[in-house]
């Protein structure tokens, strides 16, 4: 049999060997610590303290703002100085909570609970009091996504491994140091669903976490490790579960729709911490790497550390280093101020010596077909793009432009340097807008 996959994708260079080998280090930060209120899709938490107030770490100092919302915890004890806005790493301006870290690391109790115990309303309570949201990237309220219309009908779920996004490493090292963790989150969701297999998802370039994992579930009937093809994007929600079960969902699908949940290795082991140990969300695994920073590590960061703080604690840019992106080079964000704070969706921070993406000159279309050929939603970038361009927001739905999953693999192989990704994304954006209005 061959290995499981998609059509299309690409097989940029993956730079994993830069930060693979070093075990995960706890970094306790120095400065003040900033918790953006929006770590998540949906409305902003809402703040339940106020100025000179003294919290302890895993204190709930804002509740969710709605159904899909999710609340944000203290990772240290300290006191409160201000609620202000603060800049992110998308490059936006966001409320947020600014603790002063007293250094002492004083935390409140937490109420651990038996699985056998539990109800499936329990769980997810537990799940959402303890401020789950999807760790992969995405953010997305897991409470929400672990609660569909019909769970009898869910079928598979994922847990995704892949880790397709090149220099990322932070999900191998917890494939590797902490499995035991995302097998006890895997039985947690099993819990939620009756029908449903467990499959843990891995890429074929990290043969000693399959063999790893393969070890732990051999005798628990319901799980299984699932070997995937080494290929970007294999770990989009989509093509994820087109390969493992052969479904398909578009855009206007949810995974739940063909009888599927998927959920990050990071986000299963919260869901462990949550449901099993009572520690809601303050920490997770960050990778800073690339060739521009002194000594790539991969470190558990309290969410709230200041960015330019963890990029000290491995080395310090080099004094030729050009760029810096929030996430991988594929879907991440250049950042232009690394005076911003991790959160929950913070995956990785790369540095890298050459910027390519600017030194780069645009040209014209030269009607190749090389972005149709990778494109993993099976439409045409290049068109869509000049759709874009174009303001032309009619053709470019017409033509399937919201089936676009963002994944940049049009972009890495065009010989003419067009931005396609980045242009059918603010179209995607204008679209929803649109959407919203109406």
């Amino acid at each position: 049999m061959g290995l499981l996959t998609f059509k299309g994708g690409v097989h940029p260079y993956d730079g994993k060997e830069l930060s693979k080998n070093y075990p995960i280090e706890k970094y306790l930060p120095q400065g003040e610590m900033i918790y953006p209120l929006s770590q998540h899709i949906g409305a902003p938490a809402v703040p339940i303290v106020a100025k000179g107030d003294h919290v302890l770490a895993g204190q709930k100092i804002a509740d969710a703002g709605g159904f899909v919302s999710a609340p944000i915890h203290s990772s240290v004890s300290g006191t409160v100085k201000r609620i202000e806005p603060h800049l992110n790493a998308t490059g936006s301006m966001v409320n947020c909570i600014v603790i002063e870290n007293d250094q002492k690391y004083e935390e409140t109790e937490y109420t651990p609970a038996l699985l056998e115990n539990l109800s499936r309303e329990e769980i997810l309570k537990r799940i959402q009091e303890g401020g789950v949201v999807g760790m992969g990237g995405a953010g997305f309220p897991t409470h929400v996504k672990l609660a569909p219309k019909d769970p009898s009908k869910i079928e598979y779920v994922l847990v995704n491994g892949a880790e397709c996004e090149p220099y990322l490493t932070s999900d191998y090292r917890r494939m590797l140091e902490e499995p035991e963790k995302i097998v006890e989150g895997l039985r947690v969701m099993l819990k939620l669903f009756d029908n449903a297999k467990g499959y843990i998802c891995i890429e074929d370039n990290k043969p000693d976490c399959i063999a790893k994992l393969k070890e732990l579930v051999k005798d628990i009937p319901r799980i299984e490790v699932k070997e995937l093809m080494t290929k970007y994007p294999q770990g989009g929600e989509r093509t994820l579960i087109y390969a493992t079960t052969g479904r398909e969902i578009n855009s206007s699908m949810l995974p739940a729709d063909v009888g599927c949940v998927v959920d990050n290795v990071d986000t299963v082991v919260a869901i462990y911490q949550a449901v099993i140990l009572g520690i809601p969300v303050m920490s997770r695994i960050v990778t800073v790497t690339g060739d521009g920073i002194q000594q790539p590590k991969n470190f558990t960061v309290l969410c709230g550390t200041c960015m330019e703080e963890l990029i000290g604690a491995a080395g310090g840019l080099k004094s030729t280093a050009s760029k810096v992106i929030s996430g991988g080079p594929m879907m991440g964000f250049a950042m232009y101020d690394l005076q911003v704070p991790c959160t929950k969706t913070t995956s990785a921070f790369l540095c890298l010596e050459k910027d390519p993406v600017s030194q780069a000159q645009q040209t014209a279309c030269i009607n190749c077909g090389r972005c149709v050929s990778v494109c993993p939603g099976h439409v045409l970038p290049a068109r869509l793009a000049t759709f874009a361009e174009h303001g032309n927001m009619e053709a470019f739905q017409k033509f399937d432009g919201m089936e676009c999953c963002e994944c940049g693999c049009c972009s890495y192989v065009c010989p003419a340097k067009r931005p396609l990704t980045q242009s059918i994304k603010s179209m995607r954006k204008m679209v929803l807008a649109s959407r919203r209005k109406k």
